[in-house]
């Protein structure tokens, strides 16, 4: 907090609103004397003794407009992201040198609006970290989003590239799908579900987490490791789906040109087909649960939750992809039932024992699933900061966002009413302005 007030006013609004420690004692020396300065004091070190402190000045009185502009070069000489709010003339240099500048847009001035990235129309600074918040969920569902369609897509070109190896008595090959099955999964089965991740809320750590590097954009190490595992399950367990009822039953019969039109030499793999086009539908629409978490398991997406068994709430509460699973589901009977059109358009017949195929392969992708994020959890790959906070307890031995006004933000995220955001939202304000890499703020 960069002020104009008194050292004392400052330190006090700082201790309420949960900048600095109400007992600085529970702190080493070194950093407590730190915590609180005067523009005097600070202007009066070398930029040598300022990179020297433990830790920079969460509060500092009696500004100039110097002072601002010191402290944010201060912040990049540490490698850190600095967010500056303001409204008045003199705060034009330090909004235009910070990385984010906002100004407010009712009481602020005509220089500091032109000298900020971001005005905030309403002056609550509680917008700013409804912004953060909205942004980080949209981050999040657009990267579900492309997940799942990606993990269905590897999962097709896998059994369908291995399907070229099935060859009839002519020596052409038998496709596992027909191309109207792949069109209907990818253009219903799979699109609905991904609109529905993309309706998805703000997980229960959204504001805990540190901001994702922009370099990496949506396709992290993570999504893209994600994506070829689920996509090599489901396209392994499909293909074995389709071999043990040609090769077991079928003893291995193929027919002849079975990829045009119906025959009775075509049983086998019209049978086959329908099988696998249920399982493909199946662990496309279970994916997306699933993918509701990259990380938690489905049937625990918040790990603080009092519930025994929240799977079905958690479920329910995206009424929208839950009704897209539900259905999509359900419409594979008829696909598969429906006389004419399912021999004729899908190129697959109906189907008795083999369904038991179909669903012991979901169950088996499920658990899949879930023994993957549980081995990211547990060897710690991909670990986010967030999950590391909460097996610590959010214990820090030094002074951090997490001790302090950045916990804040966790609960008033939560909170649906209006009127409370307002009331809290210079603290929110300043935890958010501050959250550009780890610890020192503007």
């Amino acid at each position: 907090m960069l002020t104009g007030d008194h050292s004392g006013t400052a330190t006090a609004i700082g201790k309420e609103i949960g900048i600095i420690p109400r007992d600085f004692s529970v702190l080493s020396p070194e950093v407590a004397n730190s915590l609180v300065k005067t523009a005097a004091e600070f202007d009066g070190m070398t930029d040598e003794e300022i990179d020297q402190m433990p830790e920079l000045p969460l509060v500092i009185a009696r500004c100039s407009p110097n002072t601002k502009t010191r402290m944010i070069a201060a912040l990049h000489r540490r490698n850190y992201y600095a967010a500056m709010t303001g409204d008045g003339v003199n705060d034009g240099p330090s909004l235009q040198a910070a990385d984010v500048g906002i100004a407010m847009g009712l009481g602020g001035s005509d220089v500091a609006k032109g000298a900020s990235d971001i005005v905030l129309t309403d002056d609550n600074f509680s917008s700013i970290v409804n912004a953060i918040e909205e942004g980080r969920r949209m981050f999040d569902n657009i990267q579900k989003f492309v997940l799942h369609l990606l993990t269905s897509n590897v999962g097709e070109v896998v059994l369908l590239v291995f399907g070229l190896c099935f060859r009839d008595s002519s020596g052409f090959s038998v496709f596992p799908l027909s191309p109207l099955q792949i069109l209907w999964i990818n253009m219903v089965t799979s699109g609905f579900p991904a609109f529905g991740l993309g309706r998805e809320k703000a997980s229960y750590n959204i504001m805990l987490r540190p901001p994702h590097d922009n370099k990496k954009g949506v396709f992290t190490w993570q999504v893209i490791t994600d994506m070829i595992v689920y996509g090599l399950l489901m396209g392994t367990l499909t293909l074995f789906t389709f071999v043990i009822i040609v090769y077991g039953p079928g003893e291995g019969n193929l027919g002849h040109d079975c990829n045009r039109a119906y025959s009775d030499s075509c049983d086998v793999v019209f049978r086959a087909r329908a099988a696998v086009f249920a399982e493909l539908t199946w662990l496309i629409l279970i994916s997306a649960w699933e993918i509701k978490s990259i990380r938690r398991s489905m049937f625990r997406l918040d790990p603080h939750s009092k519930s025994k068994f929240p799977f079905f709430r958690d479920v329910y509460a995206n009424r929208f992809l839950f009704y897209a699973v539900a259905i999509g589901a359900l419409i594979v009977f008829p696909c598969v039932y429906i006389p004419c059109f399912n021999t004729t358009v899908f190129k697959h017949k109906p189907i008795s024992w083999e369904w038991a195929l179909s669903v012991g392969a979901a169950v088996i992708f499920v658990a899949g699933m879930e023994l993957w994020k549980l081995a990211k959890r547990t060897f710690r790959w991909f670990k986010l900061e967030s999950e590391e906070d909460e097996k610590q307890g959010n214990k820090k031995t030094s002074l951090s966002l997490r001790q302090g006004f950045f916990s804040f933000s966790k609960s008033f995220s939560r909170t649906t009413s209006l009127e409370k955001r307002a009331s809290n939202g210079d603290s929110i304000m300043m935890g958010q302005a501050g959250a550009g890499r780890d610890e020192e703020q503007v």
